[in-house]
């Protein structure tokens, strides 16, 4: 069984964990627990480095690190560093809430679905030369950064020269006194403040203090992106700041689920929230715990993705080859608004599902007041059809109610008692 996990926060301190609820009909197998967060934990002993290898520590002052030395420069051995575990996250049932969006608080930023015709020559990121990906990741480099909160770390994307910086909400959603520490390519440590979070799309901007002249990141298309293409994962992993992965996008569109701390009840946020995000970009360039908020990059060196989660097997927390990041289009629109400290929408039909016998979304509960009860729908109902999209299971319909936008009016095909029925339902926007 895969067990998705945050693979950066500055989270809790640990806790009973609740189950997931529900399995998916595709994707990874059936998942484990699943909560928001933990923080670093203590670090075993780091074995002596074999013979004629360099001591492990601290560059001597003035060396450059591997990661922020320009091509051409012989590698050195990576260090070990200190491992954590973090939150843990799924691919599960959706369950949407009245008023929220999703049960226990959360449906991601709704997406500008205009009527313009945009036409891509899928070029985003052509196969390349691995010999050219130490270019790739030099040009990235000084624009991802190490953030602490004290009691955990992730990474962040520079957004402007004067220091705002993208990142993960659980990351910093542990930070005392709404502050963290962001530690940049060339070691300088500078205090942030946490500008605006959004916990539906697991996003928060901070501003770092007093800086200028920083390296902007540059954002592509995440929606030129293709399966195959080759990607790098860049930030700090296990403390390791700076570290660069490759592989490649083994999918497009997923839609995982995370549990709040010690949840019992499914239909509270007490204990902690339930968030689900869909349209997420699956790679399989190795991510672990400190890569949340860091970048995921094509070979044109733009960043397409904030990488946020991975899938874990059994008790490990560690990469398998199965992570999850926000495409660059979704973060970028909600990093903005944050920067200007503007309320991010998020569109919410009010109903529970879960996946039906014999394909679409099964609804369990609807809530009062809703867009789906004000349409007529009721519990049993299996949703066939929300708009133009056709709804497959659960995870189909957490991805088309996120996809419209509040005010949205949407006709949804059903079947009750085998008959099929339409209703139209007018999105609302979550509470």
């Amino acid at each position: 069984m895969h067990q998705p996990t945050w693979p950066g926060n500055a989270g809790y301190a640990g806790g009973a964990v609740p189950p997931v609820t529900g399995v998916p009909a595709s994707g990874p197998a059936a998942h484990g627990p699943i909560s928001p967060g933990m923080a670093y934990g203590p670090v075993p002993p780091v074995p002596p480095p074999a013979s004629g290898a360099p001591a492990y520590g601290p560059l001597p002052p003035g060396q450059v690190p591997v990661w922020a030395q320009p091509p051409g420069v012989p590698m050195e051995p990576k260090r070990p560093s200190r491992f954590g575990r973090y939150a843990m996250l799924g691919v599960a049932a959706l369950v949407l809430m009245a008023g929220s969006g999703v049960v226990g608080g959360a449906i991601a930023v709704a997406i500008d679905d205009n009527t313009t015709t945009v036409n891509r020559t899928y070029s985003a990121a052509p196969v390349i030369n691995p010999a050219d990906l130490p270019g790739i990741a030099a040009k990235v480099e000084n624009s991802v950064v190490s953030i602490s909160t004290g009691s955990g770390e992730g990474s962040g994307v520079v957004l402007s020269a004067d220091g705002f910086v993208l990142t993960n909400n659980h990351v910093v959603e542990s930070a005392q006194g709404n502050t963290v520490d962001v530690v940049f390519a060339d070691g300088k440590t500078v205090r942030a403040n946490v500008v605006g979070t959004d916990p539906r799309t697991d996003l928060a901007v901070v501003k770092a203090d007093g800086v200028s002249g920083l390296a902007a990141a540059a954002f592509g298309d995440s929606d030129a992106t293709q399966v195959g293409d080759t990607v790098l994962a860049i930030g700090s992993p296990l403390g390791l700041q700076g570290s660069v992965t490759s592989g490649i996008i083994s999918a497009k569109d997923r839609t995982i689920q995370a549990g709040g701390q010690q949840q019992q009840d499914p239909f509270s946020r007490q204990g902690g929230a339930v968030t689900s995000i869909s349209n997420l970009l699956q790679t399989d360039a190795p991510i672990n715990p400190g890569n949340s908020g860091g970048a995921l990059v094509n070979t044109k060196g733009e960043v397409i993705g904030i990488n946020t989660a991975i899938a874990t097997s059994g008790q490990s927390s560690g990469n398998i080859g199965v992570g999850f990041a926000i495409p660059s289009n979704k973060a970028k629109e909600v990093a903005d608004a944050l920067r200007n400290g503007e309320k991010v929408s998020h569109p919410s039909l009010g109903v529970s599902v879960n996946d039906a016998n014999g394909g679409g979304a099964l609804i369990s509960d609807v809530n009062d007041n809703s867009p789906a009860a004000k349409a007529g729908l009721q519990q049993g109902d299996v949703v066939k059809k929300f708009g133009d999209k056709n709804i497959s299971d659960s995870d189909d319909l957490v991805a088309a109610v996120q996809a419209g936008k509040v005010g949205d009016q949407v006709q949804i095909t059903f079947t009750r008692n085998g008959q099929e029925q339409t209703a139209t339902a007018t999105l609302a926007e979550a509470s």
